[in-house]
């Protein structure tokens, strides 16, 4: 017995077996409609992973009647692919404009509280969370697992934003030329406000919390150009407050997860003094678009077919962070890897 023992034991380590690492994978994505069938859910489920992230315009509510939007969310639960999806993993959400209430809206949205109501019975929000206590819907969740914590951060890019400022034909752009017209051009005033500073001090609070990754998750995308469109650029005040406040909480490992375009990409913002800033966008439950704009930050994609994205985590001495978009058919359009020790101090 104890020379099997002993010829086992020299075969595993012939064969180099040892433990694999743990893994932590999370899937999220953003624009469905309630009314159109969404496989992709479906498959993020097949995944099992540990969370999927709703990035908003969850819904397209678009309405002023609160009753309109919460049949609206109803329709969204009782779909077959999103019941699979909550009978597999945890749901975590935040929002963006259409599911908020209106395209494009700020904080003049007239409903946004009886709105904030509807998001959380939906989601179904604990009576006892702090998200039902302060203005908006800007919460942080903490996945656990082997010693490791992923820290999730929703933020609320609507119920505090100033009005976009419209884009003016005689101002001079970051490009020369565009092959679209514009919406919209940067606020240049630094009173210009995005986040609010509630939610500011909230979140500056958190990026000293202890995680081994952190995923800020926005409804709109953060590290990408100037592109006419809704992004954090037409902000660039916030958008810096944001890189400061990274820097100055030395918070590693900070990635973004964004919605809204109606197709997915990586972006990958380099500013003096930061790691890079990863930007998965994943936006396409059900939405698509006829182009994708201008990004100069883009490292990976576009991909214009509906899709979800998925982040897996391998637990590593140096942990291993591994992008990916899959879309409806099953494929797999975007594969990016980076080791944790990129995205620290």
């Amino acid at each position: 017995m104890r020379l099997i023992t002993c010829i086992i034991l020299t075969a595993l380590a012939m064969t180099g077996c040892k433990e694999q690492p743990q893994v932590t994978k999370i899937a999220f994505g953003s624009c469905g409609h309630q009314d159109d069938p969404q496989p992709v859910l479906a498959i993020a489920a097949e995944q099992k992973p540990d969370a999927f992230i709703f990035l908003g315009d969850n819904i397209y509510g678009d309405t002023d009647n609160m009753d309109t939007l919460r049949a609206k969310y109803n329709r969204l639960g009782a779909k077959p692919e999103y019941q699979q999806l909550a009978a597999a993993t945890n749901i975590f959400a935040t929002w963006d404009d259409h599911d908020f209430g209106r395209n494009d809206a700020g904080k003049h949205y007239p409903f946004k509280k009886e709105s904030k109501e509807i998001f959380l019975s939906f989601f179904k929000e604990p009576a006892e969370s702090a998200r039902r206590k302060h203005e908006g819907i800007y919460h942080a969740e903490y996945i656990q697992q082997g010693g490791k914590t992923v820290q999730l951060i929703l933020l609320d890019v609507r119920t505090f934003r100033n009005n976009l400022l419209l884009y003016d034909s005689s101002v001079q752009l970051p490009r020369e030329h565009y092959f679209y017209k514009p919406d919209y051009q940067p606020h240049i005033s630094r009173d210009s406000v995005l986040l609010g500073e509630e939610q500011w001090k909230w979140l500056e609070a958190e990026l000293k919390k202890p995680a081994d990754l952190r995923l800020i998750c926005s409804g709109s995308q953060f590290s990408i150009e100037y592109n006419g469109y809704e992004a954090w650029v037409n902000f660039p005040h916030e958008q810096q407050r944001m890189l400061d406040l990274i820097k100055s909480t030395k918070a590693n490992a900070v990635m973004f997860l964004t919605g809204d375009v109606h197709y997915a990409e990586i972006s990958k913002l380099q500013t003096p003094g930061l790691y890079p800033i990863y930007d998965v966008t994943s936006s396409g439950i059900t939405s698509t678009w006829d182009f994708a704009t201008l990004n100069k930050n883009r490292i990976e994609g576009p991909v214009m077919d509906n899709h979800f994205g998925l982040l897996t985590i391998e637990w590593a001495s140096d942990p291993v962070i591994k992008m990916e978009i899959i879309d409806k058919h099953k494929n797999g359009r975007i594969e990016y890897t980076i080791k944790r020790s990129e995205i620290c101090f």
